[in-house]
């Protein structure tokens, strides 16, 4: 099976598993060998030899939604993400991380009228966070950030009455 890494964001590496504890790699466009040589009980601690050196290992943490692992190597700290076989026939197809349309504002997503905005221009924002709360049909609603941003502009002021569709938040 392979599978594809980068690591730290930038330097991507190629990996075919076997059933003997060994990884054939491609990295910087330069074919390896890795072997598992020792593993804890957990799996999240090991030892590896590559090319006649031996490297400790341990995986620190697992995002699965994001497909990364923490981990440190020899003293060094890794963030690896990891692609499978389907990650990458998405990719191929344009259908992967990179082709998800990139958020530029938050719009009213029904008439109402803006009780309270929770957010500041220039203010950084996580995804879920509150940023409007907006009146609609006798109900406060409370909109979250779509996105993990910055906030650019704020269209709306306390008060407002909005239509549907109405650009309320701009993210840089």
């Amino acid at each position: 099976m392979e599978i594809k890494s980068t690591i730290d964001g930038n330097k991507e590496i190629s990996f075919e598993t076997s059933g003997d504890s060994a990884l054939s790699f491609t990295f910087n466009n330069k074919e390896s060998m890795l072997k598992i040589l020792n593993q804890s009980e957990d799996r999240k601690a090991f030892i590896l030899n590559k090319d006649g050196r031996k490297y400790e290992a341990r995986i620190l943490k697992v995002d699965p939604v994001k497909k990364e692992l923490l981990m440190k190597v020899d003293g060094s700290y890794l963030t690896v993400k990891i692609e499978d076989e389907y990650d990458l026939l998405l990719k191929s197809m344009g259908m992967g991380a990179g082709a998800v349309k990139k958020i530029n504002d938050m719009k009213a997503p029904m008439p109402g009228v803006v009780l309270d905005i929770k957010v500041k221009p220039g203010q950084e924002v996580v995804k879920d966070e509150p940023i409007v709360v907006l009146e609609a049909m006798k109900m406060e609603n409370l909109l979250k950030s779509p996105i993990d941003g910055t906030i650019k502009s704020i269209e709306v002021e306390k008060g407002d009455t909005v239509e549907k569709n109405r650009v309320l938040v701009n993210f840089e």
